[in-house]
């Protein structure tokens, strides 16, 4: 095996920070899959708190595609913020509710007190629209939380991974880790490993497969 495809560190996510977001470089990756994978490892060690701001394409917290429903279990408690029935970003699933969101407030209640760890997970890739001349980066900067940036494994994750990171980073935020998910697109693991080395190689980040 070269260089490139060498395995990382083992990723600990019993040690990473609370409270903390779980992003993805876009819609698809897998980052419901990260979410409920770090609160169950969280969940070891005591109650978790798992947030999702905004959802698009479901009605209520019940729905069978609620994020909610993959990531609660045992010791995980599930809260749900904003639902909007249409598969669209949450502004345009929105106006077609005739609804106007107010991030303000959405900020203030992703940051409530919970008993234990706190989880929340985005909503599509970085600079989804939540609200006019409002994206989901510009909105999230300002929580100041730290986060995971969930990627898929093979072709075009290093464009778009190296993309969001760096836009993560220029707005100061502390990338925990990137974690490429080989089976969001059915990556072969050695693939997965090699794009792994490359973008070592560009970000001064921790980058790890998940198998």
């Amino acid at each position: 095996m070269d260089a490139d495809r060498t395995p990382g560190p083992l990723l600990n996510l019993e040690g990473l920070p609370s409270p903390l977001w779980v992003l993805g470089t876009g819609t698809g990756v897998g980052k419901t899959f990260v979410s409920a994978r770090i609160a169950r490892a969280w969940a070891r060690g005591g109650p978790v708190t798992y947030r999702k701001p905004f959802q698009t394409g479901v009605d209520r917290a019940d729905h069978p595609e609620a994020d909610g429903r993959v990531v609660g279990g045992p010791g995980v408690a599930v809260e749900s913020h904003v639902l909007l029935r249409a598969p669209l970003s949450p502004l345009a699933a929105a106006r077609r509710e005739g609804r106007v969101l107010d991030p303000a407030d959405t900020a203030r209640w992703c940051l409530r007190p919970a008993e234990g760890r706190i989880l929340l997970e985005g909503v599509g890739g970085l600079m989804v629209p939540l609200a006019p001349r409002v994206h989901f980066l510009a909105w999230a900067t300002e929580l100041k939380v730290p986060c995971v940036l969930v990627a898929l494994g093979g072709l075009g994750t290093l464009n778009h991974t190296l993309l969001s990171a760096e836009a993560l980073m220029l707005r100061g935020w502390r990338i925990e880790a990137v974690l490429l998910n080989p089976g969001a697109d059915g990556t072969p693991p050695e693939v997965a490993e090699e794009n792994a080395g490359l973008l070592r190689q560009f970000l001064p980040l921790a980058v790890h497969v998940l198998d």
